[in-house]
Formats: structure tokens, C-alpha cells, sequence
């Protein structure tokens, strides 16, 4: 409360513009050093102990795949974590030895590798995964158990206190009545900070769900409370994060998958403590599963947009497991953004709708109307697939790393840099702030136009046309620069370069034809689709894909063309199934 009005009172110095991005990080770098200061101080510390819990009470499930086999490699004294390594033997401490990377660092204090280690098995009678677990909770406890400002910040928090609260009955059955008692304190201890966490406003609501499923696990009134609060906020963000289509409010499909997975872990834990769930939950529930559908395409991935990655369909069956008959998905999705169209053998998902702003921009990208494109089963055409497990390459938000038209060397939008970046997060700005769609379902085909002012700066505005034909199995586009403002042609002359990318999956490939305008893409399937086009030029060039985090090599085609901002110009494109 003290570190809240303090914050409060520099965040509105008055020589600072109301409202400026510069007076939000002013006032959100002060909070934070003061919250710092704060929650590592014994009074504070003292506050989140009381009152002790008395036990456990539910075992939620929480119904994400697990990986049983990385949990026995950790037996073996192996911790594999976000493209890192540790070999610790059977009986290393990896919370008292150096991490390889920030990333490794993230997903150990997360402790995700819990769910992993609990799901190794059982051995002689007892599980050696939890066994192991309790150890290295021991370890955590000892080193960073009283206060530390990377390991209790509230992005290593969201993620621990959900997989302890996930694993604590197990744990407990083979815990002493010491190592019970310890464990019950830990997770009361870490929900409670959870609650007063504000380095994220985005993920409000992603932690009241965790704070709550924690109240469902502990016992008595400690828990009754936890429970209470989280719901208190859960029917405050609710319905502002999942969309009526339901998307989520940032625009990652896979944001919004992840959320199912919590609401689906909260729902069970409710239950379990008698309690149903609220009408909102079980509303968001309903609108995210429809939204996992519609977002998922035929190669059995999710459409990766905004931060979000394409995500294995083996996770993607997990979520839609507890409605697997659910209504087939429609295909616009207006209250998130996204259009599809669908084919004979041609998928297209589109973006348009305009990137989110301000706390929930974290993850979101400068790629207005840009599109990904499966052919059969073979995703050809995407994007570089960034989201913030790849860390600090936020250069992969920008309008180049999708596929979409980019103008010089500039972008429809960028994240924020230095110290308001450092304060408020990597929010995106000057991003596209009108698009307009028109659709047009025919009887041989499915036409959209997205119409966005992301260049504005430049005095353009990008109008992207598309027409699937269904009769005759190909995917027709018009990229168009048009003047805002049309200036007069016969003034002095000024070309800017502008492209249209097409960013290939890393298991696609592609070769230009003798004609050096035609490009055949091959899938896994090694079906041909040829891109024809009337660009000036026409390259293929390196670009990257993210999975996982981790960049994989891949390559995108780039139609080449001059505008005129005063004139405007445009390129056509067409891709068609090869014969044989």
C-alpha cells in the first residue's frame, strides 16, 4: 500500500504531459524501484507469511502435454530448458550454479520443468520425480526462498506458483510433514506477492487465474481468501481480454490458447472445492475454444500472429479435449481481427485488424494485412513467427518479417527502445490505427479487401486485395500503395522502394523459374505451387523462423517494385497449383 501511493504521487509529477508515454515510464520506473525496495523488507515479508496455511485441499489438472522423458533426463542430471543445458548429476543444485542464458534462468525459476519431473513415474514403490522435485525445491528455498528481485519478480511468479499449485498434492505424498508444511507456506507465501506483482497489467488476468487455482489448493480460510480475490479480479478482466469471437485482447492466438489452458485448470479446481465456476468463465471458455479452432489451420497448427507461435497440434488437442465436437468455426473472427478463407486445397488466414495498443502491445507486431497460406497440408507461406520467448529481437515485429507489402526500409509501426521500453515494456507505436475490410463470399470464389493507413507517415495508405477461386484452386493478390492525400504528378519526381514479402516455413523451398519472375514452392509433401507475378525484380532471400524461441534458417520471396507518393503503384500476384 505504502510503495502504492508513493508510486502514485511521482507517476503524476506535474511538469510531465498527462498521459505521455514518457510520464507513464517515468512514473512505472519509480514504482518499480520503490516496490523493490519494498517487498524485500521484513515488514513485507512478514505480511505475505500471515496467516499460515493449514494444508492442501484440491488437485487441479492442469490439461497441457507433458513430457515424461525430459523429466527423466532431470533424473538423470540433465536439465534441458529453453535451448540450454545444465548437467548437474543426480544431486546438483542448478539454482546455485550459473545459468547458459537469461532464457534458461526464466524457465528454471518458472519451474517448468515441474510438471515434467512430477510426470517422470514411480519407482520401488514411491515417485522419484517428486521426490527429485522436493530436493530441488529445497535448493530454490535455500538460495532465493526470502527475497529476490529476478526470482520474485512477476514473471518468474505467474508461471511457479501455477505449476506448485498444479503438483502440490503430489508432492506432498511424498513429502514429510517438514517438507508439507514448507511447501503449503511457499505456495501461500508466493500467491499472495503474486496479487501485488505490477510489472505486467497485461497479464492481470492470466494471474488472477493462477492466484485463484492457488486458493483452490490451499485449505481453509488462507485459501477461501486467495480465492476471493482472484475471482474479484477475474470478473473485472475477463470480459475486456477475451473477445466476443474469442481472441484474445493482444491478438495472439496463441495468448488466447494459453488462457484456455488456465480457465480449463481453474474450472477443475473449483469444482473440486465446491464452488462453480462464474458465468464469465465459463462464457470465456466456450469463446476461446471456438477462437482455438478458427485459428487453427490445416496443417494442424495455429496461425502464428502477434507474438504468437504456430504452437504442435498435440497441444492444440489437449486444449479442445473437453469439447471435442464443438461447432465448426466460422470464418471471420471480427472482433479479433482475422479473416479466413478457405478452398479445395488453399487456406488463408489474414490479418486484419488493427495491432493492439498500450499494455497489451507487448507481443504485438507491425504487420498489418499480413497473411499465411497452406496449400494441402503444407504451410508455405508465413511469417518469422517472433513471440517473446525469442527474448530481444524485436526487429522481427517489424512490417518485413511477415508476409505483407513494406515501403523503404521503414515499418508500419515499431516497439518502444531504451529506458521506455525498460520501464513500460516493448510496447508498439505508430502502428496502423484504421483498417477497413470488405468480404465478399461468391459461389466460385471469396473476396477480401483489407484497406490499412499503417504508412501514413509516407503519405500512403496499403489496400491489399485478395480472391480465392474455388473453381479453379488458386489464390489471386493486389498489393496497392494509394496516396492519402494525392499530390501532383507533374511535380518533382521521388521513387521510394517498397516490397511484397512472402516469407517461407523452414520446410518449404523455393526456386526461381528461367523467365526470373516465377518462383515454384515445394512443401514437405513436394506438391508445386507456382507464385507468378508482374514485380520489377524478384528475389529469393534469407530470413529466420521462430520455434520455440529458437530461430531456424528459412527463406522469403520478395517482389521488388518503385512508388511514386503521389501517384502510387502496385503489384500483382497469383499462386496456382504446378501441373503434375
Amino acid at each position: 500500500m505504502v510503495a502504492e501511493r508513493i508510486a502514485r504521487l511521482f507517476s503524476g509529477f506535474p511538469a510531465l504531459p498527462r498521459g505521455g508515454i514518457l510520464s507513464r515510464a517515468i512514473g512505472a520506473n519509480i514504482k518499480r524501484h520503490v516496490e523493490r525496495e519494498w517487498f524485500g523488507s521484513p515488514p513485507h515479508r512478514l505480511l505475505i507469511t500471515l496467516p499460515r496455511p493449514g494444508g492442501l485441499a484440491a488437485r487441479p489438472h492442469d490439461p497441457r502435454p507433458v513430457d515424461p522423458e525430459h523429466g527423466r533426463k532431470i533424473l538423470a542430471g540433465i536439465m534441458t530448458l529453453s535451448g540450454g543445458a545444465l548437467r548437474l548429476g543426480e544431486a546438483g543444485d542448478p539454482f546455485d550454479t550459473p545459468s547458459p542464458s537469461r532464457r534458461f534462468a526464466l524457465a528454471l525459476h518458472r519451474f517448468d520443468w515441474l510438471p515434467d519431473l512430477v510426470a517422470a513415474g514411480s519407482q520401488e514403490g514411491h515417485n522419484a520425480g517428486a521426490r527429485r522435485a522436493l530436493r530441488l525445491l529445497d535448493d530454490w528455498r535455500r538460495v532465493f526462498g526470502r527475497w529476490n528481485a529476478f526470482s520474485w519478480s512477476g514473471e518468474c511468479l505467474e508461471r511457479r506458483v501455477f505449476h506448485l499449485a498444479c503438483a502440490a498434492r503430489t508432492l506432498a505424498s511424498e513429502g514429510s510433514d517438514a517438507e508439507v508444511a514448507d511447501l503449503t507456506l511457499d505456495l501461500a507465501r508466493q500467491a499472495r506477492q503474486l496479487l501485488k506483482a505490477s510489472d505486467a497489467p497485461d497479464r492481470t488476468l492470466e494471474r488472477a487465474v493462477t492466484v485463484t487455482i492457488a486458493g483452490c489448493v490451499l485449505a481453509d480460510r488462507p485459501g477461501e481468501r486467495l480465492i476471493d480475490q482472484g475471482l474479484k479480479i477475474i470478473a473485472r478482466e475477463i470480459d475486456r481480454i477475451v473477445l466476443g469471437d474469442g481472441g484474445h485482447a493482444s491478438r495472439s492466438p496463441e495468448a488466447g490458447l494459453e488462457l484456455l489452458f488456465d480457465l480449463l485448470t481453474l474450472d477443475d479446481a473449483l469444482g473440486q472445492r465446491g464452488r462453480p465456476s462464474p458465468e464469465a468463465v465459463s462464457r470465456a471458455i466456450d469463446r476461446l475454444a471456438s477462437a482455438t479452432r478458427f485459428f487453427t489451420l490445416a496443417d494442424g497448427q495455429l496461425a502464428a500472429f502477434h507474438g504468437g507461435e504456430a504452437v504442435p497440434s498435440t497441444r492444440i488437442a489437449a486444449a479442445l479435449a473437453h469439447d471435442d465436437a464443438g461447432p465448426r468455426p466460422p470464418f471471420s473472427a471480427s472482433h479479433s481481427g482475422y479473416e479466413r478463407l478457405q478452398g479445395a486445397s488453399l487456406q488463408i488466414m489474414a490479418d486484419a485488424g488493427i495491432p493492439a495498443t498500450g499494455v497489451l502491445s507487448r507481443a504485438a507486431c507491425a504487420q498489418p494485412a499480413a497473411i499465411e497460406i497452406v496449400c494441402g497440408k503444407d504451410r508455405l507461406i508465413t511469417s518469422c513467427g517472433w513471440s517473446p520467448e525469442a527474448g530481444g529481437a524485436h526487429a522481427f515485429r517489424l512490417s518485413d518479417a511477415a508476409s505483407t507489402l513494406s515501403v523503404g526500409d521503414g515499418s508500419a509501426g515499431r516497439p518502444l527502445s531504451g529506458f521506455r521500453a525498460h520501464a513500460l515494456g516493448p510496447w508498439l507505436v505508430d502502428g496502423a490505427t484504421d483498417v477497413q475490410i470488405k468480404r465478399h463470399d461468391a459461389e466460385n470464389g471469396v473476396w477480401l479487401d483489407v484497406v490499412h493507413d499503417g504508412w501514413r507517415r509516407l503519405g500512403l495508405s496499403h489496400a491489399r486485395r485478395l480472391f480465392l477461386d474455388i473453381t479453379h484452386d488458386e489464390l489471386r493478390g493486389e498489393d496497392s500503395l494509394i496516396p492519402i492525400a494525392p499530390g501532383d504528378a507533374a511535380g518533382p519526381r521521388r521513387y521510394l522502394p517498397f516490397a511484397a514479402r512472402f516469407h517461407l516455413h523452414p520446410d518449404a523451398r523455393a526456386s526461381i523459374a528461367r523467365d526470373g519472375k516465377s518462383v515454384l514452392i515445394r512443401g514437405p509433401s513436394n506438391v508445386g505451387w507456382w507464385l507468378r507475378n508482374d514485380a520489377v525484380d524478384v528475389e529469393i532471400a534469407a530470413s529466420a523462423h521462430f520455434d520455440h524461441g529458437q530461430a531456424r534458417k528459412a527463406g522469403q520471396i520478395v517482389l521488388k517494385s518503385q512508388v511514386r507518393p503521389e501517384v502510387g503503384a502496385k503489384i500483382r500476384w497469383k499462386l496456382t497449383r504446378a501441373e503434375g
